[in-house]
């Protein structure tokens, strides 16, 4: 019964445990024995009044009439939304029910969707609240056994009422200080504006850096290549090159040190909309418009999530979804899958929706069906749930360190002992790349360790020689960058324990990128996005 107050589209039939089957569609109402279910379509919730509702002479924009504060909020319903409303409002108003059940998004936003609609109707009946996160028909049947009163969620709800009006406040003042400030319609939001500063503060430090120059001494014989650490005198790099040319090293230690990888959480939606954009330079709100296509027809679960976690009760379903991805995702054939269903369960860290997974229905899917972007975005959410139940990735990380005429050189290694989760990711890379080498953010000082070395074993007669490099700029953000800097925004100003949500939501991030354009403030350039003169500005 999945967002009965929002998402539903299609007539579908459903049955109430220990209940007759009844039948909802968008005309929007339900009715099983003196009891309400409601269907809301997409804005019927109400919005909060303009400022010219408050006052007329609001109507006019002038910089001394600011701050307004509504004494009184009041809300009205949106125009195109009239009609739909008074159907909800005559359900809400009959006089032959016991109860309203709130069946919204088990969270915060749900809260105030559902308040809003019965606030506007006027209704009296008293409301009980469906709080499911999974839609396994084990999860809704207790959900439905286990209905409590909406009193419980009010402070939820107050969070979410708190959060309306910050927005309200900061954007309607602000658009109109700036506005009426500098003669321009310059349009200021509680989550554009500061991620339109983190835009031009990195475009700041770019257009500021100045480059650095630096030297390395390279010693190299026998297989082995160890590096000197920077230098940053010109001289004293050819210095050193030229006293240990020709000369010997000496082994002073070897040191290998076994390490783990972890596998990788599911997806939400802003980590889909990350990995779409580094893997196939798609935008935030191309994935999520793909991602809705496949979830409309049955492939995929909810999209608009911000967990990457699912809930005990799917654990069957998880496993079942292992046995098909090989014969969804002929790559994964001959490649090992794990069973670790443990590592993607948790039930506290689901609220709204769980993780994002491809549907069971998808095995009977003509596949060729679907646009390009439909079945990479497919891959993606089939191949992620493979990885995070595999086994870690193990290597040996080999550190060596050389000693030439006195001065320390060193060189690392790594050495894969079992590539667990990584042999999928290969197969996914592989099988979308066509073979295109990972960039693996590999260095000057990383290399391939040669096997038989030991401490004290000295290198005869070795080459030395010198290289210049130079200090890099920050990077431009492409949207994967900005997407994880909006998630993380702020993160350092608050104690370990506080919950942190970052700038938007994973279903406003890439409404937000999309309006910073559209409103000139921001402009792509391939999979990187920079502020403009009027950004900037």
């Amino acid at each position: 019964m999945n967002n009965v107050f929002g998402h539903c589209r299609k007539t579908e039939r459903i049955t109430e445990p220990g209940q007759d089957s009844f039948r909802y569609g968008t005309g929007g109402r339900l009715s099983v024995r003196g009891r309400l279910y409601c269907k809301l379509v997409p804005g019927a919730s109400g919005r909060v009044c303009f400022p010219d509702y408050y006052d007329s002479r609001y109507g006019k924009w002038e910089f001394a009439d600011l701050p307004i504060v509504p004494g009184q909020w009041e809300l009205a319903v949106a125009k195109d939304k009239k009609k739909q409303f008074a159907v909800l409002k005559k359900l809400l108003n009959r006089s032959n029910l016991d109860y309203v059940v709130n069946a919204c998004d088990a969270g915060r936003e749900g809260e105030l969707i559902f308040k809003r609609v019965y606030d506007l109707s006027g209704s009296k009946i008293p409301v009980r609240r469906l709080w499911i996160s999974s839609m396994e028909d084990s999860a809704i049947r207790e959900g439905f056994a286990n209905l409590k009163d909406g009193e419980e969620y009010k402070n939820l709800c107050e969070a979410s009422i708190c959060r309306a009006k910050a927005d309200w406040l900061i954007g309607m003042n602000a658009t109109r200080a700036f506005t009426t400030k500098y003669y321009k319609r310059l349009t200021v939001g509680r989550v554009q504006t500061p991620t339109l500063a983190m835009l031009v503060e990195r475009q700041d430090a770019i257009d500021g850096f100045v480059k650095e120059v630096y030297y390395k001494v390279a010693v190299e014989g026998d297989g082995i290549r160890v590096i000197s650490e920077s230098i940053k005198d010109e001289a004293e790099s050819i210095a050193l090159a030229e006293k240990c040319n020709g000369k010997s090293a000496v082994i002073r230690k070897v040191e290998k040190i076994q390490k783990k990888s972890q596998p990788p959480k599911l997806y939400d939606l802003t980590t889909l909309q990350r990995e779409a954009n580094r893997f196939f330079g798609y935008t935030a709100q191309e994935t999520l418009r793909e991602l809705q296509e496949l979830y409309e027809a049955k492939l995929v679960t909810y999209p608009r999530t911000d967990s990457q976690y699912i809930t005990a009760d799917m654990e069957q379903t998880a496993l079942e979804l292992l046995e098909l991805l090989p014969e969804l995702l002929p790559f994964l054939q001959g490649e090992s899958i794990g069973e670790n269903i443990g590592r993607i369960i948790n039930n506290d860290k689901v609220s709204d929706h769980h993780a994002l997974l491809p549907t069971k229905e998808a095995l009977g899917q003509d596949f060729e069906e679907l646009s390009e972007r439909q079945r990479n975005i497919f891959r993606l959410i089939g191949q992620r749930l493979a990885q995070a139940v595999s086994e870690e990735c193990i290597y040996e990380e080999t550190t060596v360190t050389a000693l030439c005429e006195g001065h320390e050189f060193s060189a690392k290694g790594k050495a894969t002992v079992q590539p667990g989760f990584k042999g999928i990711e290969e197969a996914f890379r592989n099988a979308v790349q066509k073979g295109k080498p990972a960039d693996k953010g590999k260095t000057d000082d990383t290399f391939s360790i040669p096997g038989g070395l030991r401490e004290g074993m000295e290198i005869a007669e070795v080459r030395a020689e010198k290289s210049r490099h130079f200090t890099s700029a920050p990077k431009p953000y492409s949207e994967d960058t900005l997407l994880l800097a909006m998630e993380r925004a702020g993160n350092q100003d608050f104690d370990e324990d506080t919950e942190k949500k970052g700038l938007g939501t994973p279903a406003t991030r890439a409404s937000i990128l999309e309006k910073l354009v559209s409103s000139g403030y921001a402009k792509r350039n391939g999979k990187q996005i920079l502020p403009t003169a009027d950004g900037r500005n």
